[in-house]
């Protein structure tokens, strides 16, 4: 008997994956956590029914939404990561040998337990001497910090249970509080292409464009995700995503990446038209 993880990405399209093996099945006090393994996408983590990541297709959300920032903010010191709690994020940080502190806001502590267990190629992220793990609400967590951080990276669920308050206005201006000035705000946008997943982007950057100067959206290309079509948010106070991005000297660093380079970087902010037009109904200034 074949067995097979599925996912509705809307009330008509499912997402559908033959699975080889259960890892593991457990409910937390905040989630329902399983992994799997695919014979295509090898092994994948899911939270409440949602595919979380694979490990054959990881690396671009994981580097889309660590290396954008840091390479706009070459100097940036003190990291708050909230979310994350595979440690893909902190794998790609790890890259930067100035970065002084990684400190990251997890709210389950079994999704870092069984992510070190059974999906190491992430997890070695939380390795790094570097990375301090707090197991708090992220939006708690940002209420209590003021002037600190030079990036934050939220690697957050979906916006509904335990990620739901990392989708707010208030988030959102606490985050601005806890930047230092030239600090920048990366957090996941859902995607465009549905009617629902469009509906939150353009009501968390309606939200976001009244805590920060700049605001900007960018894009990749993840298979596993809801139509494949993702997008991320960046945030400023002064930090302009692509006009103060020097590529030369991010290109001097040698990270090695299989997805983001410099050229993306710049093309990764133009895009598509339909997604413009749909930004600019949710008041956002887009990339012209």
């Amino acid at each position: 008997m074949e067995l097979w993880f599925s996912e509705m990405h809307t009330p008509d399209v499912k997402f559908s994956v033959r699975v080889a093996r259960q890892f593991c099945c457990v409910q937390s006090k905040y989630q329902r956590i399983e992994i799997f393994e695919s014979p295509e996408f090898g092994r994948f983590l899911t939270l409440d029914g949602f595919m979380m990541l694979t490990e054959k297709d990881e690396f671009i959300y994981h580097e889309m939404i660590s290396h954008v920032p840091m390479a706009a903010h070459p100097d940036a010191k003190n990291i708050l990561v909230i979310g994350a709690g595979d440690g893909g994020v902190m794998r790609e940080l790890s890259k930067y040998a100035q970065i002084e502190k990684i400190d990251v806001a997890e709210i389950d502590s079994e999704v870092v337990r069984l992510c070190r267990e059974f999906l190491p190629q992430t997890a070695i992220g939380f390795n790094d001497p570097r990375v301090n793990i707090f197991f708090e609400d992220g939006l708690k967590f940002v209420r209590n910090r003021e002037n600190e951080y030079d990036v934050i990276i939220v690697d957050s669920t979906d916006p509904f249970g335990p990620g739901e308050g990392l989708f707010s206005k208030e988030f959102y201006g606490n985050c601005s509080a806890a930047l230092r000035p030239g600090g920048i705000l990366i957090n996941q946008h859902e995607s465009p292409f549905y009617e629902r997943d469009a509906q939150i982007v353009c009501r968390a950057h309606k939200r976001i464009v009244q805590s920060f100067e700049i605001s900007r959206v960018y894009q990749a290309h993840i298979p596993t995700y809801p139509s494949g079509h993702w997008l991320f948010g960046f945030a400023s106070k002064a930090v302009h995503p692509v006009k103060n991005f020097d590529a030369a000297r991010w290109n001097a660093l040698q990270i090695k990446t299989r997805y983001y380079n410099a050229k993306l970087h710049k093309g990764a902010f133009y895009l598509p038209s339909y997604v413009e037009e749909m930004l600019k109904s949710g008041e956002l200034r887009v990339e012209s």
